[in-house]
């Protein structure tokens, strides 16, 4: 019996070593700033939008390069509504989306499986009217060029059928009246979270982001 508890206890400080590990490599690699490119013209406004825990980009609902509305159908959300100007994209863990409205709703089996990269993936589309800026909401200005690269990297985390168009998921699990779920490439894991792959979309189109973070405020502590 003594045996038994000094391996369980051993195993227990193990795992908070492997923890605390994790914590701080996480913080020191978030510490580590990839500056923008340097000499681009102010072309396009995007924003990155976080609603404490989860980050957004956000991106004209329609421009010359893209109507992100075409793949990303109004008719798609409750509302219905084609006025909408600007559209927020985040990639996240198909399950914590669908499942867990609430920290509350949790399920261990949800948690497990996205941490450990098990589960599968889904896009989250939400419209809006306009962007206010704030502590989270930040402007930034890219060019067409950067932009361009960031259509394809947002593009590319999309599912699509074979047609080439973006799978939509069929739920009632959504956020409110203006947001859609679509299916999404890639797995959720501690070491590619949500705020992983926003932070990689902003290095993919050339700003100012981190070496590697799995959390907002990674990055959000860049653009004071």
């Amino acid at each position: 019996m003594k045996n038994a508890l000094t391996i369980l206890l051993k195993l227990v400080l193990f795992l908070l070593g492997l923890v605390l590990l994790y914590v701080i490599i996480a913080y020191l690699l978030s510490l580590i700033t990839i500056e923008k490119e340097a000499n681009t013209k102010p072309e396009v406004e995007i924003y990155i939008l976080t609603n404490g825990v989860h980050t957004d980009i956000v991106m004209p609902t329609k421009s010359d390069q893209i109507d992100w509305s075409k793949q990303v159908q109004f008719k798609n959300t409750q509302a219905a509504d084609s006025t909408y100007n600007y559209i927020a994209m985040g990639w996240g863990d198909k399950g914590f989306y669908l499942e867990t409205p609430e920290w509350s709703d949790l399920k261990a089996s949800v948690a497990f499986k996205a941490a450990s990269g098990l589960s599968t993936s889904a896009m989250h589309a939400t419209y809006y009217k306009q962007m206010k800026l704030g502590k989270d909401c930040k402007s930034i200005l890219i060019s067409k060029e950067q932009y361009q690269r960031l259509i394809t990297y947002i593009t590319d985390s999309f599912q699509k059928d074979t047609s080439g168009n973006f799978i939509p998921i069929i739920t009632y699990a959504n956020y409110g009246k203006t947001d859609a779920f679509y299916e999404a490439n890639g797995s959720y894991s501690i070491f590619y979270t949500c705020n992983t792959w926003a932070n990689s979309a902003l290095k993919a189109c050339g700003q100012k982001c981190c070496l590697w973070t799995a959390t907002d405020s990674g990055f959000f502590s860049k653009y004071n």
